[in-house]
């Protein structure tokens, strides 16, 4: 095994430990609260973490897209919740070879994706899933009614080979409860409430009426995650390991990595600059990104870093740096144990 201190840049690198303690603590929240746990893999894209989730007491996972379960489903995973809906021929197609190997539930909001699901079941040889999503304030996909919901319900309890399996909303908030008791008010048996995310996950248990929680980001953790009071810096498993490579003002350096490699998400609400947190030189500003280079403003800091050094990022949205990334690094105790291909990378389908 090699030290981290040999590796080419830029580079991703992942901490087995804090990935480990990451999914124990997880795990651990959701029993002490009797909350089944369908942790999302699109944070990661690897089937190993996955199974390590299961292992540990996950009830299964979920996907966004079909192309994620697809790989997560050859891999052995066999309790998949695709929690998007799904429209048209094409991905009927693909979620009929799915349930050969899967237990599927789909989530969807609106009446042509019902009819994707139907066209589906009745090719398929085993039942599939239905979450009918709702609308918790995202304004993202979900119906907006309890009146809405409840008429898509009846037609799922309708069609031949679906069942009704309850009710999904992201991301779970005060109007959530409100919501769910609307629709048992009116008389409808709910098996499951699947809510997420990783934002206010230790608040979950307090959402009435949620038998399930989908968390994704909480397994690596990120700048937006600390800022949210989500996770520590000693929560993040993933960063990133840059190289400057040009100092050409005293107060500016250039970093071997841009938008291709940390990506161009900002922090939320404008008030935090930068494109990620150097650790050593929490004061330096990544103000700005090309697609390899990345510029760094050193005027706030006391210490500047040298053309050579390397410098540790942790990323705003490890999500969408996982997905720039071919494979990553993982490491424990500061040592390189190997070189993982992200599985799922790119897979948008």
């Amino acid at each position: 095994m090699s030290d981290l201190a040999s590796l080419d840049t830029p580079v991703p690198v992942i901490d087995l430990d804090i990935v480990e303690r990451n999914l124990v603590r997880m795990q651990n929240y959701a029993n002490a609260h009797g909350i089944a746990l369908r942790p999302h893999i699109k944070t990661h894209k690897l089937p190993a973490f996955a199974k390590r989730a299961v292992e540990l007491g996950a009830v299964g996972i979920t996907c966004q897209k079909l192309g994620e379960a697809e790989v997560m489903a050859a891999a052995g995973l066999d309790d998949i919740l695709i929690s998007y809906p799904l429209v048209g021929a094409a991905k009927a197609r693909r979620l009929v070879a799915l349930t050969a190997l899967a237990t599927m539930r789909v989530a969807i909001d609106n009446p042509v994706a019902l009819a994707t699901l139907a066209q589906a079941a009745r090719d398929a040889k085993a039942p599939i899933g239905v979450l009918v999503e709702f609308d918790s304030g995202q304004k993202r996909t979900g119906v907006v009614s309890v009146a809405e919901a409840l008429t898509l319900i009846a037609q799922v309890k309708e069609t031949p080979g679906l069942r009704f399996d309850g009710l999904m909303t992201y991301r779970s908030t005060p109007a959530t409860a409100s919501f769910i008791q609307a629709v048992k008010d009116a008389g409808v048996d709910l098996p499951i409430v699947s809510g997420g995310g990783t934002p206010g996950w230790d608040h979950t248990h307090e959402v009435a009426g949620l038998t399930e929680m989908r968390v994704g980001t909480y397994i690596y953790n990120d700048r937006m995650m600390v800022e949210a009071g989500a996770a520590t810096l000693d929560d993040c498993a993933l960063h990133v390991f840059a190289t400057v490579i040009s100092r050409p003002e005293e107060n500016r350096a250039v970093i071997d990595c841009g938008s291709k490699t940390l990506s161009s998400d900002p922090m939320p609400g404008g008030k935090i600059p930068g494109f990620g947190l150097i650790l050593d030189y929490p004061d330096a500003i990544i103000e700005r990104l090309t697609e390899e280079h990345g510029m760094v403003d050193l005027s706030q800091c006391e210490d500047k870093p040298k053309i050579g050094d390397r410098l540790q990022i942790l990323p705003n949205h490890v999500c969408v740096v996982t997905n720039l990334h071919n494979d990553v690094v993982v490491s424990r105790g500061g040592l390189v144990e190997g070189v993982w291909p992200v599985a799922a990378r790119g897979l948008t389908r």
